[in-house]
């Protein structure tokens, strides 16, 4: 997943558009990222410039973000030359990750300048420079001296030079020939990274799908056949008409769980039915999408670290002590050894002697009646011996009972502490987190927050619309899932849940009415898919009308017991999840 020259080119076409636009804005909402507004002829436009070393983009944006309430100095300085600012132009170096916008601004005299806003998209090394009239950098975004890079030197000051071009083939530039010649003179390599090393831009997926096209689904080597040449120009040709007159076909892959994975402007067909496309107008909505949700998966994540290590230390530390109650019970089984113990010693008392160190006696318990031998504490009378047994006999009957109830309530526990753990890893947003902490907080896990602020409001439960028309509802988190079922379903309302399987209360609202069966698959899918089994293929999905769900007194939240139910084997679908899903 890579933002390559080819598709920052169709990003710069529509950054051309903005020409004639004004800055009246700017914002550093992250340390790594600007937002510039642009306002012209009526229509406000806002341009993210990001160098975070794995998400380092350019693109026009309507994504919200919240800033800071004190702008960082970099921020400061790009609003003391910047704004106001109309933008003359947008340059980039053949298919090169460099983007150059030219501002013209006025400066503290009164005079015209152009200031240029360079945005180096080069994975760790990427940057934003301010580079003034004169060539030399004002400030950037990062600052790189010597001791980072003894090769090029960014600092405010300093006369600026672009990073060094490699001598590749610039797919938009070269002619029909030279596109042969280049084909004929990869490096003997794997074809994908020898079209990678020769052309200039292209990022690996797009190297993969040319490869893709000419051995049609199969892998090709050096040298290549005068028909695998022919169909990989072809597709050469293809991919630079589309970048040159903006028929591409945008698009995110993600995978069938929804995890995404990377974007493109082609149309990728290497990958079959294993990713799902999702396709896009423009090349910024392309990126906004794509690193809205990815950004938003990692802030979620990073919020929830601390419910999450939480989480699994509840669970080692549960674990662990059901494991020694284990060992406990299993020792306790020996229990009934100590009786029969016991009642040989009592059936032959006129036979032991006190400070004997052992008895041997007939086990008559054994048809055989073989002799055993009871160890005896010498301390003790033969009749104090036969009692010891007997009471430790008692004890571990009491033991046994004692920890078959520990050992029920801790796998009770464990249980609920991992459908807490799948509630989090299905958390949306702030408020879902929140919800979840209250839930501990009740269950006594966790300690009121001592904040003064009021938590965010408990969203409504998930909605989505099914095909023939039914209104579905997907529980948040265990006490969401409480209210749904318990209090908010009707009893003539359909309810799913995962079978042995940690999951979300889904509702089917009926009206009194018998719902399709195409409806209640697919609320059974969507039982499936939020639930811990969310990656397997096929998942079973117990359902009934909820009138027959009942809660246990005691029990905690999210725990229920159903009857009358039927049983659907459905497999998660995150396309039909989204589609279903009301807006």
């Amino acid at each position: 997943m890579a933002l390559d020259g080819a598709f920052l080119h169709r990003i710069r076409t529509e950054l051309l558009q903005l020409i004639g636009s004004r800055i009246d804005k700017i914002y550093q909402p992250t340390r790594d990222e600007l937002i510039l507004s642009f306002r012209g002829k009526g229509s406000v436009a806002k341009v993210l410039l990001s160098a975070s070393a794995d998400s380092a983009r350019v693109h026009i944006t309507q994504t919200a973000v919240e800033n800071p309430a004190q702008p960082p100095m970099f921020c400061m300085l790009l609003r003391k030359h910047l704004l106001g600012g109309k933008l003359e132009d947008v340059q980039q170096d053949g298919l090169e990750r460099i983007l150059r916008l030219q501002i013209r601004c006025t400066n503290e005299l009164g005079d015209s300048v152009t200031y240029a806003l360079v945005c180096e998209i080069m994975g760790r090394c990427s940057n934003v420079i301010l580079v003034n009239e004169t060539g030399r950098i004002l400030d950037s975004l990062r600052r790189v001296d010597a001791e980072i890079s003894r090769v090029r030197i960014v600092l405010p000051g300093t006369e600026y030079t672009a990073p060094p071009r490699e001598d590749r083939c610039c797919l938009l530039t070269a002619s029909d020939t030279a596109l042969e010649a280049a084909i004929a003179a990869l490096p003997a390599l794997p074809l994908a990274k020898a079209l990678i090393r020769k052309f200039e831009g292209i990022s690996p997926i797009v190297a993969r799908e040319w490869e893709y096209f000419a051995g049609r689904g199969e892998p090709l080597t050096l040298p290549l056949s005068p028909t695998h040449t022919e169909r990989l120009l072809f597709a050469l040709k293809e991919s630079r008409r589309q970048l040159t007159d903006g028929t591409c076909h945008y698009c995110t892959l993600r995978t069938k769980e929804g995890q995404l994975k990377d974007f493109s402007f082609l149309r990728i067909e290497q990958y079959g039915s294993c990713m799902l496309r999702t396709p896009y107008a423009t090349a910024s909505e392309t990126l906004d999408a794509f690193f809205a949700q990815r950004d938003h998966i990692a802030r979620m994540r990073q919020r929830s670290n601390d419910l999450l290590r939480f989480l699994v230390n509840t669970t080692e530390r549960i674990s662990k002590r059901l494991a020694v109650q284990q060992e406990e019970l299993r020792a306790c089984e020996e229990m009934e050894a100590y009786r029969r113990q016991g009642d040989l010693l009592s059936a032959n008392l006129y036979r032991i002697q006190r400070g004997d160190s052992a008895a041997v006696v007939e086990d008559f318990y054994q048809s055989d009646m073989p002799q055993v031998t009871i160890p005896l504490d010498v301390r003790l009378t033969p009749p104090q011996n036969a009692q010891m047994y007997y009471k430790k006999y008692q004890k571990a009957c009491s033991a046994r009972k004692k920890l078959t109830e520990l050992i029920a309530n801790g796998q009770q526990e464990l249980a609920y502490i991992e459908s807490v753990f799948e509630a989090l890893t299905r958390a949306e947003c702030e408020s879902d987190l929140e919800q979840i902490r209250l839930e501990l907080v009740e269950q006594g896990y966790l300690r009121l927050s001592r904040k003064t602020t009021k938590p965010p409001k408990a969203l409504p439960p998930i909605a989505f619309r099914s095909d023939d028309g039914y209104r579905i509802l997907v529980g948040r988190n265990n006490r969401q899932n409480d209210q749904l079922t318990l209090k908010t379903a009707a009893k003539l309302d359909w309810w799913f849940h995962t079978q042995l399987v940690h999951g979300a209360h889904v509702i089917v609202e009926t009206d009194g009415e018998t719902p399709p069966d195409r409806a209640l698959e697919q609320a059974a899918m969507l039982a499936a898919y939020f639930s811990k089994g969310r990656d397997s293929a096929q998942v079973k999905v117990d359902y009934c009308l909820v009138k027959y769900v009942k809660k246990p007194a005691g029990a905690r939240p999210g725990m229920v017991i159903y009857t009358n139910y039927q049983t659907a084997f459905v497999t998660p679908d995150a396309a039909l999840v989204e589609r279903l899903r009301e807006s």
